[in-house]
């Protein structure tokens, strides 16, 4: 049999796509989906253009299935809109959420639904990674305790539920016999790791136990809660010598009054003081997200954003226009902006971030790093495409070798790279020697 898969949205939808790929080993992947005898969609619910793209993709599949195959709808869309998705995309064969991605095998040999009431978290299950031959993601936790206004992920993903660090562990240690050798920590919200089960500074002990297993090269963490975040932490990741100097917080807001609205649990000094602090941390890489148009978001709140994402600076910023989500906090909120209020604030800081980033990448210029080399570029057969050894995978961007002063280069391999000059959004180097 023959399997098209699609999966959206984040890196955690990732590893559970992946999880569902070790559950459909036998299969033959395809990229023809009219070649495929099952297609699977593991479908993202965050935001209004996340939820367009899930069911637009499914319905785009459809189209071009062939007949007797079987289309199955899978993850937080899914989830989140179970009873409404079943009664209207007759199109899709099998509907399942967030709870059977290790039963996936079972549910198309039966060709029935379901959806588990306990959200699936990773354990022992093989899964076959996409995408690299030596970087792997690997989630630490389930679920979020945060309330935030904005935030629909706790309706369907519910509570914060944490692996032992003796399964993610084991996990790492079976990917570094396969060969991996760089990993990058996900969860809703990793800095809240362990809390669950009152166990305090639950990151900083992951840490420990990662920084023992022999073979892993370099590791990141994403998505740091600014609340639960300590200057610990940031000591412990900065002493590391496997963990990266990588920072990915996602602030949202600035203003003290936002920040309330918000219920993100931090004001703005202690915002701007984890960030002085990460900032001060030797050779640090400082990711944030930002969300403009915020119901009550008056323009002396974003301008006091705009003035703050001026004078400091983040290696790289992600900004999203609030998207209204029915069962959130903020959706019950008055004082919603017009839409083109809204579009007309993030084109503002759009184009103040477009600058901002050319200049961050201009400093680079003249600097030597150290970086994996992942092969031929997707933007010229004639060039290389390598990852600054901090960076996360694909977020934060490539780095194009245009000459090399050394011969048999290996892909997944550690270089020193000088940058030699900025080229659009990117930057250009040459290898130097082996790390």
């Amino acid at each position: 049999m023959k399997l098209h898969i699609v999966s959206l949205g984040c890196t955690k939808n990732l590893v559970d796509t992946e999880v569902m790929l070790g559950r459909l080993k036998n299969m033959e992947l395809t990229d023809e989906p009219s070649q495929a005898d099952v297609i699977i969609v593991n479908t993202c619910g965050f935001i209004e253009a996340a939820k367009s793209e899930s069911i637009q993709t499914v319905l785009d599949l459809h189209s071009k299935r062939k007949k007797d195959s079987l289309l199955v709808m899978a993850g937080c869309l899914s989830e989140r809109y179970k009873e409404e998705l079943q009664k209207e995309l007759v199109e899709v064969d099998i509907f399942t959420g967030v709870g059977d991605y290790a039963r996936i095998d079972e549910l198309i040999a039966q060709k029935r639904s379901s959806f588990s009431p306990k959200v699936y978290l990773i354990d022992d299950e093989e899964r076959i990674i996409t995408g690299s031959n030596y970087h792997a993601y690997v989630k630490i936790s389930e679920g979020c305790n945060q309330k935030c206004s904005f935030c629909a992920i706790p309706l369907f993903k519910g509570k914060l539920q944490s692996r032992s660090i003796d399964s993610i562990a084991k996990e790492v240690e079976n990917l570094v016999t396969k060969g991996f050798k760089d990993f990058t920590f996900v969860s809703q919200d990793s800095s809240s790791y362990l809390q669950d089960q009152k166990i305090k500074d639950g990151l900083i002990h992951l840490i420990d136990r990662i920084e023992k297993i022999k073979g892993v090269k370099s590791a990141r963490i994403l998505y740091l809660y600014p609340s639960t975040t300590s200057f610990d932490l940031i000591d412990r990741i900065e002493s590391s010598p496997v963990f990266q100097n990588y920072f990915d917080i996602p602030i949202q807001h600035i203003s003290d009054r936002m920040l309330k609205l918000m219920k993100r649990g931090i004001g703005t000094q202690k915002t701007i003081e984890l960030l002085t602090y990460m900032r001060a941390v030797s050779d640090s890489f400082i990711r944030t997200t930002i969300i403009v148009g915020h119901p009550g978001e008056s323009e002396e709140d974003f301008q006091e954003l705009l003035e703050f994402l001026e004078g400091f600076d983040f290696d790289r910023i992600n900004i999203f226009a609030y998207s209204d989500e029915e069962g959130t906090k903020a959706y019950t909120m008055e004082e919603k902006l017009p839409q083109e209020v809204i579009d007309e604030r993030l084109a503002i800081i759009q184009e103040l971030l477009d600058c901002k980033q050319t200049q961050v990448l201009q400093k680079d210029i003249g600097t030597i790093v150290t970086a994996y080399l992942d092969g031929v570029s997707q933007e010229s057969e004639f060039l290389l495409s390598a990852r600054d050894i901090r960076w996360a995978p694909e977020i934060d961007g490539e780095i194009l070798i245009n000459e090399s002063k050394i011969n048999d280069l290996i892909p997944g391999e550690l270089y020193h790279i000088k940058l030699t000059e900025v080229a659009g959004d990117k930057l250009l180097g040459t290898i130097i020697d082996r790390a």
